[in-house]
């Protein structure tokens, strides 16, 4: 039975968007017996960025390309709850990088064997210079710097630079590149030489996604319908937020109601955020300003021809492809195409990066895009096509800018110190903690700091003494 959190715990906690993150910080708060919470979100159905929607064709399509790993037990926690273990399917990672007239497999870097002679040589030798020099970029370097000093410019001038300038429509010199950590594959040289050499041995996949989960039916968006289903009338959905008081600690939705709150927890973007807060200083909305992110087309194609590709998803670096990253949607598995029939539909899922605001012709990138996978013969030439579908995403990774730390420190003391506090993958604005277990951790984390002040694991801004990641154990 739940206890009375009247005389206890922090007051009533109001939750703002109904991702990964604010499901997971009700649903703790549900775990932890305290009923003083109210989560709002403003779409019609929970999820956020890890929704997923169906066409009318039939096609199950996902925001974006999301599979299910964990670092953290909290997540895998969560999915032992709400599924049983013949209701996600469970897949090796097969990744490769589209290199002229040929594919490379992931990473990139690590397989420079697989290169035309004379793009092999130029890159094996600047890697190779690099790697002699030894100069460590400092945290401080740009992006660009970063790579030049690690690879060589052989491989920045091949793939590198075109492929990071096409996934954050921002060119590397105006990133930082503090965020890389676990995001790019380090360099083993002597693996590199054997490979060249034929002696290399086979080695595990690099990264955390190398396997990975993924729903059997409903797309990465039935995990958060399933813990959505479990929240019950705390659970606000169609509900948005408008304004935020923070001398009254009120929120006000969009049909007047206000909500008292003592603690906020907000995982909606943290420029929208600021702006909708009445007392935050000028000082605090200039800064939200310059917080930077892409915009994402996600364009879906379904088409009346079987499955046979047995990749996960590709990379596209050359700029006659619109997207940077398709995926082999029917592969994940067979129910996001009609009838789960792999037999007679295959799906590609496509991701096309632009500036915030652009408003492309739909049709025109449709077309564009199918002809790519037809180009690089990812789909028969004269294959049917049964369904094209397109989600445009405004928020969909945010940028680490060379002044994003500044930025968010100019931010987040302010809000916290108003008991207002960021979390997720925009409330942080963190792309290098923005997975969908980095939110979920976030979300437990929050609601066990407010109730029984449990020090937050993954410690996120520099409220609290460190402007970098820190994880605790």
């Amino acid at each position: 039975m739940p206890r009375s959190p009247h005389s206890l715990g922090p007051g009533r906690i109001v939750i703002l968007g109904g991702g990964p993150c604010g499901l997971s910080c009700a649903d703790e708060l549900r775990r932890l017996g305290y009923d003083m919470w109210t989560l709002v979100e403003a779409a019609p159905v929970p999820g956020g960025l890890a929704a997923s929607v169906v066409d009318p064709a039939g096609f199950t399509w996902d925001m974006g390309g999301h599979v299910v790993f964990s670092q953290f037990g909290e997540f895998d926690r969560l999915l032992v709850d709400l599924f049983t273990a013949d209701e996600l399917l469970h897949h090796d990672r097969s990744s490769y990088i589209r290199f002229r007239d040929r594919w490379v497999p992931y990473p990139f870097q690590q397989h420079l064997h697989c290169l035309p002679a004379e793009d092999a040589e130029a890159c094996l030798q600047h890697l190779v210079r690099a790697q002699q020099n030894g100069q460590v970029p400092s945290d401080e370097a740009d992006f660009a710097t970063w790579l030049q000093a690690m690879y060589g410019s052989a491989l920045v001038e091949r793939f590198f630079a075109p492929y990071n300038t096409k996934v954050w429509a921002t060119a590397p010199e105006q990133m930082a590149s503090s965020w890389v950590a676990d995001r790019v594959a380090p360099v083993d040289l002597d693996k590199i030489l054997a490979a060249f050499s034929g002696t290399a041995r086979p080695a595990p996949p690099w990264g955390p996604n190398a396997t990975f989960a993924f729903p059997a039916r409903g797309g990465t968006g039935e995990i958060w319908r399933r813990l959505a289903a479990r929240l019950g009338d705390g659970l606000r959905t169609s509900t948005r937020a408008v304004a935020v008081d923070e001398r009254a600690r009120a929120v006000t939705l969009h049909d007047g109601t206000r909500i008292r709150y003592d603690h906020l927890v907000s995982t909606i973007p943290l420029d929208q955020l600021t702006l909708m807060t009445a007392g935050a200083p000028y000082g605090v909305k200039a800064a939200a300003q310059r917080l930077r992110r892409t915009q994402v087309a996600m364009v879906g194609l379904g088409y009346r021809t079987p499955t046979a590709d047995g990749r996960s998803w590709l990379y596209f670096p050359q700029p006659d492809v619109p997207f940077y990253r398709a995926t082999n949607f029917s592969k994940y598995a067979p129910a996001n195409v009609p009838g789960s029939d792999t037999a007679t539909f295959s799906a590609w899922m496509t991701e096309t990066a632009m500036a915030p605001g652009t408003r492309p012709d739909a049709s025109e990138l449709i077309r564009s895009c199918d002809r790519a996978l037809r180009r690089h013969g990812l789909v028969p030439e004269h294959a049917p096509l049964a369904s094209a579908h397109m989600e445009l995403i405004p928020y969909a990774y945010p940028v680490p800018a060379l002044d994003r730390d500044a930025v968010l420190s100019q931010m987040v003391p302010w809000l916290e110190d108003h008991g207002i506090h960021p979390r997720g993958r925009f409330g942080t604005w963190r792309y290098e903690i923005g997975n969908m277990d980095h939110a979920v951790k976030m979300g437990v984390d929050i609601a066990r700091y407010l109730v029984h002040r449990i020090p937050e694991q993954l410690a996120i801004f520099p409220t609290r003494g460190d402007a970098r990641i820190r994880r605790a154990g």
